[in-house]
């Protein structure tokens, strides 16, 4: 083996260990909080589950979906965020009341 492919080799290695981290961008890590799946209403529990963690995502963020403006065309019907969407402005967050227009 010359100092080329040495040189080449090492960088190739190198390469392959650096890849792994930039490509996860922390992702793996962070795991959002969601509420007890028990909190839902009976209609979403045969939904897909990617719907019913979205309901319960919005349970226990709804403070920080305030600030995402609804974008599906629903501001006619009331809702003043993408938190409407899922959860009743006014209902209380103990007792959330759901709003069925994410559900698809």
């Amino acid at each position: 083996m010359d100092r080329r492919d040495f040189i080449l080799n090492g960088l190739l290695l190198a390469g392959a260990f650096s890849v792994r981290p930039v490509l996860s961008f922390g992702a793996d890590r962070h795991v959002y909080k969601l509420a007890p799946i028990s909190i839902l209403p009976d209609g979403l529990w045969n939904t897909p589950p990617e719907i019913r963690d979205s309901y319960r995502f919005a349970v226990l963020n709804r403070e920080t979906l305030h600030y995402i403006p609804c974008y599906c065309g629903c501001v006619n019907d009331g809702h003043t965020s993408n938190a409407s969407c899922y959860v009743k402005d006014n209902s209380p967050p103990a007792k959330p009341e759901f709003d069925p227009m994410s559900i698809g």
